[in-house]
């Protein structure tokens, strides 16, 4: 397929903003259980919040450019009952309001008391933080299903699809959040840096099996399938008409294949080789320009990794388009 820069950083910044609210609440449920000794500090939630919050605004501001008539946009809701994508454009919106709210709570100080279950007291924030919790799976979940969905895309459909996006968003938020801490609260790059560590090698581990998956897939479809003759030997030798169409534009992503095996060990390097290292650095010897060359790190890699899977995706029409794709 040819890949969409637009959607590229949709769903790159919004993976980033929920992984980096995800990182935001598992710390804050860790120290209400008495799991870790170092609590956040009001600035660090809403600093974070506010970051999380602007990434997911960023991504939405990317996917108007994706639109042919963005007055419409409202439309793309209407069929939430069948489409994920009306799902995702529900939840997105629903999703940025509750992590304003969580953000909101910490920083005007609103954490009343909800209830106590022993030595565990249960704020305000905590269950806004649990309901919006519930509410980023749910956007991950729709935007990986977007692709997963559908079936005629073999590299796409597959279980691995959504758990990818769930991964590496939430790595990327992770590492993010570590970044945050170094600059605001450096006891917490321990924990954050931990955890980015353990889901770093969770993606790596996921990623690696849908490349091994994909590159094993075989078409369904043949060329005497595509055009419903059957002989042996059929080649096409021209396009059928003059000038390129939407065919032979949106369905291939038009490079050599040198470039496109490079895109995929440039992404393997920048999403996991640099900021595993510097995750490990960071532990040793803090420093926020470490973090600061992991987090840009990731960021790059993932623009590239979703570039590659987008392209990745071979639509079966470009069996009967031989010659152009």
């Amino acid at each position: 397929m040819q890949p969409a820069f637009s959607v590229i950083f949709l769903t790159t910044l919004i993976g980033m903003g929920q992984g980096l609210f995800l990182a935001l609440y598992t710390g804050q449920v860790y120290f209400v259980l008495n799991v870790v000794d170092k609590a956040s500090t009001v600035t660090f939630y809403s600093i974070g919040s506010a970051v999380s919050l602007g990434l997911l605004m960023l991504g939405l501001v990317a996917s108007v450019f994706h639109l042919g008539r963005p007055e419409r946009a409202w439309r793309s809701a209407a069929m939430w009952r069948t489409s994920w994508l009306s799902r995702e454009v529900i939840v997105l919106p629903t999703v940025m309001g509750l992590i304003f709210l969580y953000g909101l709570v910490h920083y005007m100080g609103w954490n009343l008391t909800v209830m106590t279950i022993g030595a565990v007291v249960i704020d305000l924030s905590l269950i806004i933080g649990l309901v919006t919790t519930l509410a980023v799976f749910s956007l991950y979940i729709a935007t990986g299903m977007i692709y997963a969905c559908l079936k005629f895309l073999q590299e796409w459909h597959s279980p691995l699809t959504v758990i990818n996006y769930i991964l590496l968003g939430a790595v990327s938020g992770f590492t993010m959040a570590t970044l945050i801490a170094a600059y605001k609260q450096p006891e917490l790059i321990p924990f954050f840096a931990g955890w980015s560590i353990v889901l770093l090698v969770l993606a790596f581990i996921f990623r690696g099996a849908s490349l091994i998956r994909n590159k094993r897939l075989r078409p369904k479809s043949t060329i005497q399938t595509a055009i419903g003759i059957r002989h042996n030997q059929i080649k096409q030798k021209a396009m059928g008409f003059m000038g390129g169409s939407m065919n032979t534009r949106d369905f291939f992503h038009g490079k050599t294949a040198l470039f496109f095996r490079s895109v995929k060990s440039v992404f393997m390097i920048l999403v996991f080789a640099i900021p595993l290292v510097m995750l490990i650095i960071a532990l040793i010897k803090p420093s926020v320009m470490i973090l600061a060359i992991a987090t840009a790190s990731m960021y790059l890699g993932l623009v590239a990794e979703r570039w590659y899977f987008f392209a990745e995706g071979n639509h079966p029409q470009n069996i009967y388009y031989q010659v152009i794709a």
